[in-house]
Protein backbone atom coordinates (compact mmCIF):
# COMPACT_ATOMS: atom_id res chain seq x y z
CA UNK A 1 0.00 0.00 0.00
CA UNK A 2 2.83 2.40 0.82
CA UNK A 3 4.41 1.78 -2.56
CA UNK A 4 1.06 2.45 -4.23
CA UNK A 5 0.64 5.76 -2.38
CA UNK A 6 4.16 6.89 -3.27
CA UNK A 7 3.62 5.86 -6.90
CA UNK A 8 0.36 7.79 -7.12
CA UNK A 9 1.92 10.88 -5.59
CA UNK A 10 4.81 10.68 -8.05
CA UNK A 11 2.41 10.33 -10.99
CA UNK A 12 0.43 13.35 -9.75
CA UNK A 13 3.40 15.69 -10.16
CA UNK A 14 3.25 15.79 -14.00
CA UNK A 15 -0.50 16.43 -13.76
CA UNK A 16 0.02 19.35 -11.41
CA UNK A 17 2.76 20.68 -13.69
CA UNK A 18 0.42 20.59 -16.70
CA UNK A 19 -2.39 22.29 -14.72
CA UNK A 20 -0.08 25.09 -13.57
CA UNK A 21 1.36 25.58 -17.06
CA UNK A 22 -1.98 25.69 -18.87
CA UNK A 23 -3.53 27.98 -16.26
CA UNK A 24 -0.57 30.35 -16.33
CA UNK A 25 -0.64 30.89 -20.09
CA UNK A 26 -4.43 30.85 -20.51
CA UNK A 27 -5.00 33.64 -18.01
CA UNK A 28 -2.13 35.67 -19.46
CA UNK A 29 -3.60 35.42 -22.95
CA UNK A 30 -7.02 36.63 -21.73
CA UNK A 31 -7.88 40.24 -22.63
CA UNK A 32 -7.10 42.91 -20.07
CA UNK A 33 -4.69 43.01 -17.18
CA UNK A 34 -4.56 43.51 -13.40
CA UNK A 35 -3.98 47.26 -13.70
CA UNK A 36 -6.53 48.03 -16.43
CA UNK A 37 -8.96 50.08 -14.37
CA UNK A 38 -12.09 51.98 -15.38
CA UNK A 39 -10.14 55.11 -14.61
CA UNK A 40 -6.74 54.50 -16.26
CA UNK A 41 -3.57 55.09 -14.27
CA UNK A 42 -1.09 57.70 -15.46
CA UNK A 43 1.46 56.14 -17.86
CA UNK A 44 4.39 56.60 -15.45
CA UNK A 45 2.54 54.95 -12.56
CA UNK A 46 1.41 52.11 -14.84
CA UNK A 47 4.97 51.53 -15.97
CA UNK A 48 6.23 51.49 -12.39
CA UNK A 49 3.52 49.02 -11.34
CA UNK A 50 4.30 46.67 -14.22
CA UNK A 51 8.01 46.80 -13.43
CA UNK A 52 7.44 46.30 -9.69
CA UNK A 53 5.49 43.06 -10.27
CA UNK A 54 7.86 41.78 -12.96
CA UNK A 55 5.25 41.96 -15.72
CA UNK A 56 7.72 43.71 -18.02
CA UNK A 57 9.80 40.53 -18.24
CA UNK A 58 9.39 38.09 -21.15
CA UNK A 59 6.51 35.69 -20.62
CA UNK A 60 8.79 32.65 -20.48
CA UNK A 61 10.83 34.32 -17.72
CA UNK A 62 7.68 35.15 -15.75
CA UNK A 63 6.60 31.51 -16.09
CA UNK A 64 9.92 30.11 -14.86
CA UNK A 65 10.00 32.56 -11.94
CA UNK A 66 6.45 31.64 -10.95
CA UNK A 67 7.16 27.92 -11.26
CA UNK A 68 10.20 28.24 -9.02
CA UNK A 69 8.21 30.14 -6.40
CA UNK A 70 5.32 27.63 -6.46
CA UNK A 71 7.72 24.74 -5.82
CA UNK A 72 8.76 26.60 -2.65
CA UNK A 73 5.12 27.16 -1.63
CA UNK A 74 5.12 30.85 -2.56
CA UNK A 75 2.14 31.88 -4.73
CA UNK A 76 3.32 35.46 -4.96
CA UNK A 77 1.64 38.76 -4.08
CA UNK A 78 -1.92 39.61 -5.03
CA UNK A 79 -2.12 42.31 -7.69
CA UNK A 80 -5.44 43.60 -6.38
CA UNK A 81 -5.23 43.00 -2.59
CA UNK A 82 -1.81 44.57 -2.37
CA UNK A 83 -1.48 44.33 1.40
CA UNK A 84 -1.73 40.54 1.26
CA UNK A 85 0.02 37.67 -0.44
CA UNK A 86 -2.00 35.00 -2.23
CA UNK A 87 -1.00 32.49 0.45
CA UNK A 88 -2.39 34.73 3.19
CA UNK A 89 -5.69 35.19 1.35
CA UNK A 90 -6.06 31.44 0.84
CA UNK A 91 -5.23 30.63 4.46
CA UNK A 92 -7.81 33.17 5.65
CA UNK A 93 -10.61 31.92 3.40
CA UNK A 94 -9.90 28.18 3.15
CA UNK A 95 -11.42 27.22 6.54
CA UNK A 96 -14.79 28.69 5.48
CA UNK A 97 -14.82 26.76 2.19
CA UNK A 98 -13.60 23.57 3.87
CA UNK A 99 -16.29 23.70 6.55
CA UNK A 100 -19.05 24.42 4.05
CA UNK A 101 -17.81 21.70 1.68
CA UNK A 102 -17.50 19.12 4.47
CA UNK A 103 -21.06 19.72 5.67
CA UNK A 104 -22.37 19.55 2.10
CA UNK A 105 -20.48 16.31 1.39
CA UNK A 106 -21.80 14.62 4.52
CA UNK A 107 -25.35 15.74 3.73
CA UNK A 108 -25.05 14.59 0.11
CA UNK A 109 -23.56 11.22 1.05
CA UNK A 110 -25.95 10.37 3.89
CA UNK A 111 -29.06 11.75 2.22
CA UNK A 112 -28.26 10.33 -1.22
CA UNK A 113 -27.34 6.84 0.01
CA UNK A 114 -30.41 6.64 2.25
CA UNK A 115 -32.72 7.75 -0.57
CA UNK A 116 -31.09 5.35 -3.02
CA UNK A 117 -31.39 2.35 -0.70
CA UNK A 118 -35.00 3.25 0.11
CA UNK A 119 -35.83 3.47 -3.61
CA UNK A 120 -34.06 0.18 -4.42
CA UNK A 121 -35.94 -1.72 -1.71
CA UNK A 122 -39.21 -0.44 -3.23
CA UNK A 123 -38.21 -0.92 -6.84
CA UNK A 124 -40.77 0.16 -9.46
CA UNK A 125 -43.10 1.39 -6.75
CA UNK A 126 -44.55 4.83 -6.12
CA UNK A 127 -41.79 5.74 -3.65
CA UNK A 128 -39.12 4.64 -6.14
CA UNK A 129 -40.58 6.74 -8.95
CA UNK A 130 -41.00 9.74 -6.65
CA UNK A 131 -37.39 9.61 -5.36
CA UNK A 132 -35.94 9.15 -8.84
CA UNK A 133 -38.08 11.99 -10.24
CA UNK A 134 -36.84 14.34 -7.52
CA UNK A 135 -33.28 13.11 -8.13
CA UNK A 136 -33.57 13.84 -11.85
CA UNK A 137 -34.76 17.37 -11.11
CA UNK A 138 -31.91 17.78 -8.63
CA UNK A 139 -29.34 16.79 -11.25
CA UNK A 140 -30.71 19.04 -13.98
CA UNK A 141 -31.32 22.23 -11.97
CA UNK A 142 -27.98 24.01 -11.28
CA UNK A 143 -27.18 25.30 -7.83
CA UNK A 144 -26.98 28.91 -9.01
CA UNK A 145 -30.74 28.61 -9.61
CA UNK A 146 -31.49 26.64 -6.44
CA UNK A 147 -29.55 29.00 -4.15
CA UNK A 148 -31.52 32.22 -4.89
CA UNK A 149 -34.80 30.30 -4.72
CA UNK A 150 -33.96 28.88 -1.29
CA UNK A 151 -32.89 32.31 -0.09
CA UNK A 152 -36.07 33.89 -1.42
CA UNK A 153 -38.37 31.32 0.17
CA UNK A 154 -36.76 30.69 3.57
CA UNK A 155 -35.14 34.08 4.19
CA UNK A 156 -37.25 36.70 2.42
CA UNK A 157 -40.77 35.24 2.35
CA UNK A 158 -40.78 33.11 5.51
CA UNK A 159 -38.07 34.94 7.45
CA UNK A 160 -36.87 31.72 9.07
CA UNK A 161 -33.18 31.88 8.17
CA UNK A 162 -30.58 34.53 7.30
CA UNK A 163 -30.32 35.38 3.62
CA UNK A 164 -26.54 35.27 3.63
CA UNK A 165 -23.29 35.85 5.45
CA UNK A 166 -21.25 33.63 7.72
CA UNK A 167 -22.42 35.16 11.00
CA UNK A 168 -21.21 33.10 13.94
CA UNK A 169 -20.90 29.96 11.82
CA UNK A 170 -23.97 28.38 13.40
CA UNK A 171 -26.49 26.13 11.68
CA UNK A 172 -28.83 29.09 11.06
CA UNK A 173 -26.31 30.70 8.72
CA UNK A 174 -24.95 27.51 7.13
CA UNK A 175 -28.18 25.61 6.50
CA UNK A 176 -29.20 27.29 3.23
CA UNK A 177 -25.73 27.37 1.56
CA UNK A 178 -25.07 23.77 2.63
CA UNK A 179 -28.42 22.61 1.29
CA UNK A 180 -28.01 24.49 -2.01
CA UNK A 181 -24.51 23.10 -2.47
CA UNK A 182 -25.43 19.51 -1.55
CA UNK A 183 -28.73 19.05 -3.43
CA UNK A 184 -27.29 18.18 -6.87
CA UNK A 185 -24.91 15.67 -5.30
CA UNK A 186 -27.69 14.16 -3.18
CA UNK A 187 -29.48 13.39 -6.45
CA UNK A 188 -26.39 11.80 -8.01
CA UNK A 189 -25.65 9.67 -4.94
CA UNK A 190 -29.28 8.54 -4.82
CA UNK A 191 -29.25 7.38 -8.44
CA UNK A 192 -25.89 5.63 -8.06
CA UNK A 193 -26.93 3.88 -4.86
CA UNK A 194 -30.25 2.72 -6.26
CA UNK A 195 -28.67 1.11 -9.32
CA UNK A 196 -25.85 -0.49 -7.35
CA UNK A 197 -28.19 -1.75 -4.63
CA UNK A 198 -30.56 -3.36 -7.16
CA UNK A 199 -27.60 -5.13 -8.73
CA UNK A 200 -26.21 -6.19 -5.34
CA UNK A 201 -29.55 -7.61 -4.19
CA UNK A 202 -29.64 -9.81 -7.30
CA UNK A 203 -26.20 -11.32 -6.62
CA UNK A 204 -25.81 -15.02 -5.85
CA UNK A 205 -24.40 -14.56 -2.34
CA UNK A 206 -27.40 -12.39 -1.41
CA UNK A 207 -29.81 -15.10 -2.53
CA UNK A 208 -27.78 -17.59 -0.50
CA UNK A 209 -27.94 -15.38 2.58
CA UNK A 210 -31.71 -15.11 2.22
CA UNK A 211 -31.99 -18.88 1.74
CA UNK A 212 -30.20 -19.37 5.05
CA UNK A 213 -32.92 -17.32 6.70
CA UNK A 214 -30.91 -14.23 7.60
CA UNK A 215 -33.03 -11.21 8.59
CA UNK A 216 -33.75 -8.73 5.81
CA UNK A 217 -31.95 -5.95 7.68
CA UNK A 218 -28.79 -8.05 8.01
CA UNK A 219 -28.90 -9.02 4.34
CA UNK A 220 -29.19 -5.40 3.21
CA UNK A 221 -26.87 -3.69 5.70
CA UNK A 222 -24.18 -6.34 6.14
CA UNK A 223 -24.00 -8.03 2.75
CA UNK A 224 -25.65 -5.99 -0.02
CA UNK A 225 -24.54 -2.60 1.26
CA UNK A 226 -20.85 -3.38 0.98
CA UNK A 227 -21.06 -4.17 -2.73
CA UNK A 228 -23.44 -1.31 -3.42
CA UNK A 229 -21.01 1.20 -1.93
CA UNK A 230 -18.30 0.60 -4.53
CA UNK A 231 -19.78 2.95 -7.19
CA UNK A 232 -20.57 5.48 -4.47
CA UNK A 233 -16.98 5.45 -3.21
CA UNK A 234 -15.72 5.79 -6.78
CA UNK A 235 -17.79 8.96 -7.12
CA UNK A 236 -16.61 10.47 -3.84
CA UNK A 237 -13.63 12.28 -5.37
CA UNK A 238 -15.60 13.86 -8.25
CA UNK A 239 -18.36 14.76 -5.79
CA UNK A 240 -15.96 16.43 -3.38
CA UNK A 241 -14.38 18.28 -6.30
CA UNK A 242 -17.78 19.39 -7.56
CA UNK A 243 -18.65 20.67 -4.08
CA UNK A 244 -15.36 22.54 -3.85
CA UNK A 245 -15.74 24.19 -7.26
CA UNK A 246 -19.49 24.60 -6.92
CA UNK A 247 -18.96 26.57 -3.75
CA UNK A 248 -17.65 29.38 -5.97
CA UNK A 249 -21.23 30.21 -6.94
CA UNK A 250 -22.74 29.46 -3.54
CA UNK A 251 -20.23 31.63 -1.71
CA UNK A 252 -21.04 34.52 -4.04
CA UNK A 253 -24.80 34.13 -3.64
CA UNK A 254 -24.72 33.84 0.16
CA UNK A 255 -21.80 36.19 0.78
CA UNK A 256 -19.54 33.60 2.42
CA UNK A 257 -15.88 34.69 2.70
CA UNK A 258 -14.43 31.52 1.19
CA UNK A 259 -11.89 30.71 -1.51
CA UNK A 260 -14.59 30.81 -4.18
CA UNK A 261 -15.14 34.52 -3.67
CA UNK A 262 -11.46 35.26 -4.25
CA UNK A 263 -11.43 33.06 -7.35
CA UNK A 264 -14.32 35.01 -8.89
CA UNK A 265 -12.88 38.40 -7.92
CA UNK A 266 -9.43 37.35 -9.11
CA UNK A 267 -10.79 36.29 -12.50
CA UNK A 268 -12.82 39.49 -12.91
CA UNK A 269 -9.88 41.70 -11.92
CA UNK A 270 -7.26 39.66 -13.85
CA UNK A 271 -5.42 39.04 -10.61
CA UNK A 272 -3.12 36.44 -12.14
CA UNK A 273 -1.48 35.13 -9.01
CA UNK A 274 -4.74 34.89 -7.05
CA UNK A 275 -6.43 32.85 -9.78
CA UNK A 276 -3.36 30.64 -10.12
CA UNK A 277 -3.26 30.03 -6.38
CA UNK A 278 -6.88 28.86 -6.27
CA UNK A 279 -6.39 26.65 -9.36
CA UNK A 280 -3.36 24.95 -7.80
CA UNK A 281 -5.31 24.49 -4.56
CA UNK A 282 -8.18 22.74 -6.38
CA UNK A 283 -5.74 20.55 -8.33
CA UNK A 284 -4.03 19.43 -5.12
CA UNK A 285 -7.40 18.67 -3.52
CA UNK A 286 -8.43 16.53 -6.51
CA UNK A 287 -5.18 14.57 -6.36
CA UNK A 288 -5.46 13.89 -2.63
CA UNK A 289 -9.15 12.97 -2.83
CA UNK A 290 -8.54 10.54 -5.69
CA UNK A 291 -5.83 8.85 -3.64
CA UNK A 292 -8.13 8.53 -0.61
CA UNK A 293 -10.89 7.07 -2.79
CA UNK A 294 -8.51 4.44 -4.19
CA UNK A 295 -7.56 3.41 -0.65
CA UNK A 296 -11.22 3.20 0.45
CA UNK A 297 -12.05 1.19 -2.65
CA UNK A 298 -9.41 -1.38 -1.73
CA UNK A 299 -10.76 -1.63 1.82
CA UNK A 300 -14.31 -2.26 0.59
CA UNK A 301 -13.38 -4.74 -2.13
CA UNK A 302 -10.89 -7.40 -0.91
CA UNK A 303 -10.26 -8.47 -4.51
CA UNK A 304 -8.39 -5.24 -5.08
CA UNK A 305 -4.84 -5.09 -3.80
CA UNK A 306 -2.40 -2.23 -4.26
CA UNK A 307 1.17 -3.47 -4.23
Amino acid sequence: MLRFILRRLASALPTLFIVVTLSFFLIRFAPGGPFNLERPLPPQIMENMIRAYGLDLPLWRQYLDYLGNVVQGDFGPSYVYRDFSVGQLILQSLPFSMQLGAYALVLALVGGVAAGVFAALRRNGLVDYLIMSVATIGVTVPNFVVAPVLSLVFAVLLGLLPAGGWGDGSARFLFLPTLALALPQVAVFARLTRGAMIEALAADHIRTARAYGLPARAVVVTHAMRGAMLPVVSYLAPAATALLTGSVVIEQVFGIPGVGRYFVLGALNRDYTLVMGTVVLVAVFITVLNLLVDILYALLDPRIRHD
